[in-house]
């Protein structure tokens, strides 16, 4: 069975039992360029406009290698486009954010439209060109390679409501959306108008599922209430969707959303998503039971395995344990894809990176 089959089996969109649960992850910088030494695989890095995403659709050929059933694209840097770093390390990224590197994720310290109030300077803001020279030269690359015996996502995060979070900041946002600014539905609108252009074009390419991201939750609930989103968010996600499906009505609706945010599932499958990730472990409402329970008829899940204590430091046999767990809970009746919540990172040792490899493809034998 080819991974592609594999992920269409377990995916519902395929009949049939997959051999084993399809198997995901993400790696760092360190990792990718430890394991292209390793295994003698040069590592090809896609930089893409926010800069954390540039790990999700880097180094696809190394995750390949290592027994990855997925290829994840998306849109890189325009040709044209040479960031300037400053003396104080600072640069300006594509959307024109002033961005300095974290101890593991590039932040934004300059928002672009950290004073906006009208509708009428969302309008002045120019986001980068979707279709500039360069923007999907890697996209075309790994499709025309992989796509018969892979399953290809398209990725597209940092979508609509974090785009305008990294815009405008999000104590900003959160208060403005509180207090119904006038600008709100236009910026919006224009974050979905920008992220339609590249995700039709990655449908067009041939991508078998495009990857919304955008997190609604905190460690402990809803960073605001079901009716906000139902009033200034839901309908620019319908939009999205229905969009992307007009270019290819078999392309799969997938959602990363951190946080506690199982009281807006319903909500998110009545929208068009089909696929929910990361499932973040340890939050209320996330437990695999609830998952399952709850949206298993809804939902393919994808992801739920920590990464920010279990893998770094849990024992071999907690790794085990949780994992087995999750494939059991969340792949009964198919409908699971394992994977770490987010990124590994280089906290996590090779070691481990390829020992939650193995476990994953031991436990998963249906």
């Amino acid at each position: 069975m080819t991974p592609r089959q594999r992920v269409l089996r377990a995916f519902r969109k395929a009949a049939g039992q997959p051999d084993r649960v399809p198997i995901q992850f993400d790696l760092c910088r360190q990792l990718l360029d430890h394991f292209g030494q390793v295994l003698d695989i040069p590592v090809r890095y896609t930089n893409n406009l926010y800069e954390d995403v540039t790990y999700r659709i880097s180094g696809n050929e190394i995750r390949l290698a290592l027994g990855c059933d997925v290829v994840v694209t998306g849109a890189a840097e325009a040709d044209d486009f040479q960031p300037v770093k400053n003396p104080d390390g600072t640069w300006q990224n594509e959307y024109q954010m002033r961005m300095r590197q974290g101890d593991i994720y590039a932040e934004v310290v300059e928002y672009p439209l950290a004073h906006v109030k009208t509708a009428a300077e969302v309008k002045a803001y120019s986001f980068p060109d979707p279709l500039a020279p360069g923007r999907y030269r890697d996209a075309e690359r790994l499709i025309n390679a992989y796509q018969d015996d892979y399953f290809i996502i398209g990725d597209i995060e940092v979508t609509i409501f974090s785009l305008a979070q990294q815009l405008v900041g999000m104590e900003k946002l959160l208060f403005d959306m509180a207090m119904g600014a006038e600008y709100l539905d236009p910026l919006f609108a224009a974050c979905a108008d920008f992220q339609i252009e590249i995700g039709r074009r990655l449908v067009e390419l041939g991508v078998d599922a495009f990857w919304v991201g955008d997190d609604f939750g905190s460690q402990t609930g809803l960073l605001f209430s079901p009716a906000m989103f139902d009033a200034m968010l839901r309908p620019h996600y319908a939009r999205l969707i229905q969009a992307l499906k007009a270019v290819n009505p078999l392309v799969i609706a997938i959602l990363h959303c951190d946080g506690a945010v199982s009281q807006l599932l319903d909500r998110l499958h009545d929208t068009g998503f089909e696929v929910f990730n990361p499932v973040q472990p340890g939050v209320p409402g996330h437990s695999s039971r609830e998952m399952k329970d709850h949206f298993g008829d809804k939902f393919v899940f994808w992801g739920a395995i920590d990464q920010q204590e279990l893998l770094p430091h849990g024992t071999d046999e907690a790794v085990a344990a949780d994992i087995q767990e999750k494939i059991e809970v969340l792949g009964r009746d198919r409908g699971y894809m394992i994977a770490p919540a987010h990124i590994i990172q280089a906290d996590v040792s090779p070691e481990r990176v390829e020992k939650f490899i193995r476990l994953c493809q031991q436990h998963g034998v249906y």
